[in-house]
């Protein structure tokens, strides 16, 4: 039985739903003021069932079921890509799932719920695992396609059934702001940025530094950062769908990172989104919510590794973009030549 609040949230949620039956349930959340959790939890019982917390244990499970569909995003952008869990490897907090298909970076610290949702359909029903963060935003969801083993799908869902329980919502933390300019120590940022020998000593730069990420874009120095126009962004997805240059883009949300590695093709506008709409990978940018846009070139052991990077107007990142590259292997020159086309573009 519903308590009494949530009796009520119910009732607004059917009556939202009535009024906008298109709406979707992230939307839908941020319209009634709660979060999307909280919404997907009353339907516990019936459309949900809660999973117990075992992040690890539904990971490294998830290569039973063959192929999925997994969904990341963050305000601005979703990212959708078709494949096999392959490469799985969880420990403590942190995950990967290194696949040719399925390309995930995993901070479960951030994984507070998780619930098998049965969302009814004209015809059948659209299963999905769905995992949320404290604050009630989902970090990653994992969807049933027609390609999919259902009765290894409902497998799992038995396995890691819990028992309902009440749902704690916590406050998202406010983020942290930078500091004035004039205290940051620009000429050490420079010489630590340039003497970088893999992309990933760079969240540990800036820690060091003190110093904000679109904030370190800003000062270290065009040869490095420049930013582009927003349109930018658009212009190097044109230019890779145009000439077939396979490329990586990265969204994503408070407790993961999805990766697609590959070309694309098919870009389409629609109902102010632009999107990639390809067999094996979609994705869907809100290109209002674009505050600024980089292109940005760290030093590494393979040579100078180049991406265009998108950040909100509260400097949150929204995508980030590469040429296709393996550890090992030098960047693509035609990668490369699609930065400095649209660089050029940017400056003319």
């Amino acid at each position: 039985m519903l308590s009494p609040s949530n009796t009520d949230l119910a009732a607004r949620w059917n009556v939202l739903r009535g009024e906008k039956p298109a709406l979707r349930i992230r939307d839908a959340a941020a319209t009634l003021g709660v979060s999307e959790a909280e919404l997907v939890a009353l339907g516990v019982g019936r459309t949900a069932t809660a999973l117990k917390p075992d992040w690890r244990g539904i990971l490294n499970d998830m290569p039973e079921v063959g192929r999925v569909m997994c969904l990341t995003r963050n305000d601005h952008c979703v990212h959708e890509r078709h494949g096999r869990f392959e490469g799985v490897d969880v420990e403590g907090h942190h995950g990967i799932v290194l696949g040719p298909d399925i390309d995930l970076r995993l901070f479960l610290g951030s994984w507070k719920h998780g619930f098998a949702v049965r969302e009814p359909l004209q015809q059948g029903e659209r299963l999905s695992l769905q995992f949320f963060d404290g604050a009630g935003d989902a970090v990653h969801k994992i969807y049933a396609t027609e390609e999919t083993d259902r009765p290894a799908f409902d497998a799992l869902i038995a396995r890691y059934t819990s028992a309902p329980a009440a749902l704690t919502i916590a406050a998202r933390k406010a983020p942290a702001t930078d500091r004035p300019d004039r205290e940051i120590d620009v000429e050490g940022l420079r010489t630590a940025w340039l003497g970088m020998k893999d992309t990933h000593e760079f969240f540990g730069m800036l820690g060091r530094f003190g110093v904000g990420r679109v904030q370190a874009l800003r000062l270290v120095g065009e040869d490095l950062a420049r930013e582009l126009p927003v349109r930018g962004l658009r212009s190097a997805f044109e230019a890779a769908a145009a000439d077939g240059t396979p490329i990586m883009v990265f969204v994503g949300s408070h407790g993961c990172i999805q990766i697609h590695t590959g070309p694309v093709k098919r870009l389409v506008d629609a109902h102010g989104w632009f999107n990639v709409l390809d067999p094996d990978f979609n994705m869907h940018l809100r290109e209002d919510g674009i505050a600024r846009v980089f292109s940005v070139r760290k030093p590494t052991e393979d040579g100078i590794v180049t991406s265009i990077e998108a950040f909100d107007a509260h400097n949150r990142n929204i995508l980030l973009m590469f040429g296709a590259r393996k550890p090992g292997n030098p960047e693509l020159e035609d990668w490369r030549a699609i930065v400095a086309r649209v660089e050029k573009q940017a400056a003319s």
